[in-house]
């Protein structure tokens, strides 16, 4: 495509973008759907031009300011990746001169929220955790996600992974803390590697992975995933019980359940069983209470540990939407628990960054149901032999996981782990 042509492209889809009435990946996915004559580097120019922009939308909106014609146009020059040669040969005279004033531009000439590029109250609650480790969060999030495997221990062991992808040209490590887990060098297509088409492989962020370690289900025990998606976490939770047992994923939207299939049928595993409810407390839920050994929540919620992925959140998410997802957690993990049996254990997830949707969800679950008591999140990672667990963990005793982007390099999770009295 010509270049003038490719910016039109990428201007007229910010505008649909900056709405923010859908997700940003809904809008891309529709928009090349509506344009299939756009090639592979197409895409990914137009993809990289917006969430570079959505990750520093006040920095590139204040840049803007300097600049004439369509906000939508210099918000799109600003965010154009890769050579600026190509990107110039689209620009008018008075356009190169003003883009080459904006590279001279320094941390000096930007206020706070200019470099953070967070809307404010977000920026507020952020700094008042972290203190003086704030820009080091604000500067992780501002970075594109690595992108992280999770090795089917049903079907292969991450050696001969690790081998493989050696044989095939791409690169990649063993992650840290994961045991499963692979991280590539870069962002290659998976969909000719026969690791990835057979099943023995899963893309997977590695602090995602942890959390079908805190659950840590056993051969043969019946086991639900209460939030199951799309299901990465239900196939991590299935081979980890040698695909024997019954491990239910429940979900609300059978959309999101349907798109488990395709990767169900990849893992080999037949101890799955996909369930889509109405609500938590649905009759299929209530059937099984008192009757399962391992129960996993992971949240609906803001999202917003999983900014460098869905940087579009920062910008869609308030705090009154923060305390609307909070009250639905504790519905949601109340009704959780009613399916556990004595001695069963309950693990409580979500990606969001938030103390309300995490620390104040889980103590106010604690303090409603004496007839749990807390497993400390370091001791269970421990027992799942993860290196280093006390440096994944926050609170007393080390009781919670708290994963953060710029600490762990992975997404922001947050996991709390109780135990049914007998």
């Amino acid at each position: 495509m010509h270049p003038k042509a490719l910016l039109d492209e990428c201007a007229a889809l910010m505008e649909q973008v900056f709405r923010f009435d859908h997700p940003a990946d809904a809008v891309l996915a529709r928009f090349f759907r509506e344009n299939r004559s756009l090639g592979s580097r197409e895409r990914a120019t137009l993809s990289d031009t917006v969430y570079a922009a959505l990750r520093e939308r006040l920095k590139f909106e204040f840049l803007a300011r300097s600049g004439s014609g369509s906000k939508w146009r210099r918000l799109a020059i600003l965010g154009f990746p890769g050579d600026r040669d190509f990107l110039k040969s689209a620009l008018s005279e008075p356009e190169k001169v003003w883009l080459d004033q904006c590279a001279t531009a320094t941390d000096a000439d930007f206020l706070p929220q200019h470099r953070h590029n967070l809307p404010e109250w977000l920026a507020q609650a952020l700094q008042a955790q972290l203190g003086t480790e704030f820009d080091a969060l604000a500067a992780s999030l501002l970075q594109p996600a690595p992108l992280d495997l999770r090795v089917n221990s049903h079907k292969a062991r991450r050696e001969a992974v690790l081998a493989s992808l050696e044989k095939t040209g791409l690169q990649g490590q063993a992650t840290p803390y994961s045991p499963l887990g692979i991280r590539m060098q870069g962002k290659p297509s998976l969909a000719r590697w026969d690791a990835f088409t057979q099943g023995e492989v899963e893309v997977q962020d590695e602090g995602s992975q942890l959390l079908s370690l805190l659950v840590a289900p056993k051969r043969g025990e019946m086991v639900v995933d209460f939030c199951a998606g799309a299901g990465g976490k239900t196939l991590a939770l299935g081979a980890a019980m040698r695909n024997s047992g019954r491990l239910y994923a429940f979900d609300t939207s059978a959309h999101r359940l349907d798109a488990l299939k395709p990767r169900l049928a990849r893992s080999g595993l037949s101890n799955v069983h996909p369930v889509a409810i109405a609500h938590e407390r649905d009759d299929r839920v209530k059937r099984l209470a008192g009757k399962i050994d391992r129960v996993l929540v992971d949240a609906p919620c803001s999202g917003l540990g999983t900014l460098r992925r869905s940087p579009d959140l920062k910008w869609r998410q308030t705090p009154e939407t923060v305390a609307a997802q909070a009250r639905l957690q504790l519905a949601i993990l109340t009704s959780a628990a009613r399916l556990l049996k004595p001695g069963g254990r309950l693990v409580y997830a979500t990606c969001s960054l938030l103390v309300e949707e995490n620390e104040a969800v889980a103590e106010a679950f604690g303090q409603a149901h004496p007839d749990f008591s807390v497993l400390p999140a370091a001791q269970c990672l421990a027992s799942a032999q993860v290196p280093g667990p006390d440096a994944l963990c926050a609170g007393e005793s080390a009781q919670w996981l708290r994963l953060w982007p710029h600490r762990h390099a992975t997404d922001g999770f947050f996991a709390a782990v109780w135990q049914k009295k007998p």
